[in-house]
């Protein structure tokens, strides 16, 4: 392959790349991280961890928290998750990064108050969610999962709570 033929696979592949990014609404910082951090206020809290996120810009996203799993519609504790979620975030500015979409269109991310304390977080800590282990290895939202645990918050009250990637398999 000449450098001509090089140059214009290049130029096809960085062409493809900027694409596919601009489809998942992916853009760059100056770090070269793709990712693009926005503030907004939440118009709807879908579930314990997913909610609608109005920006700054009139854009709409639907955020699936990152490193949390929470009951699901019909599970028990759902509806407590769901509460807990609204009373976090009612007339909270939250920080997200939009980096990821998962198979439905949602961004996963981690969600931040304007105090710094960070939503998935809050809600191991309370035990209205289970750490995403499959998806996450944080070792700080282990350790908040397994003091909720201990202190028998939440959904860990229950003798033998069923983990809501359970549920959902049983579910099909």
């Amino acid at each position: 392959m000449n450098k001509k033929e090089k140059k214009a696979l290049i130029s096809i592949f960085s062409i493809l790349i900027a694409a596919v990014l601009g489809y998942f609404g992916i853009s760059f910082d100056g770090a070269g991280n793709g990712r693009e951090d926005v503030s907004g206020r939440v118009t709807r809290v879908i579930d314990g961890d997913t909610y609608d996120l109005l920006l700054d810009d009139n854009r709409t996203v639907r955020i699936r928290m990152d490193g949390i799993d929470a009951p699901e519609r019909g599970q028990p504790h759902s509806q407590m998750a769901t509460d807990y979620l609204k009373k976090l975030t009612e007339n909270q500015i939250i920080s997200v990064s939009l980096k990821n979409k998962d198979r439905y269109g949602r961004i996963i991310s981690f969600s931040y108050l304007a105090d710094g304390r960070e939503l998935g977080a809050e809600m191991i800590k309370a035990g209205y969610a289970w750490h995403y282990k499959q998806y996450n290895n944080d070792r700080q939202l282990a350790r908040l999962e397994n003091e909720a645990k201990a202190a028998r918050r939440g959904l860990w009250q229950d003798n033998d709570p069923i983990a809501p990637w359970e549920w959902r398999r049983r579910q099909q």
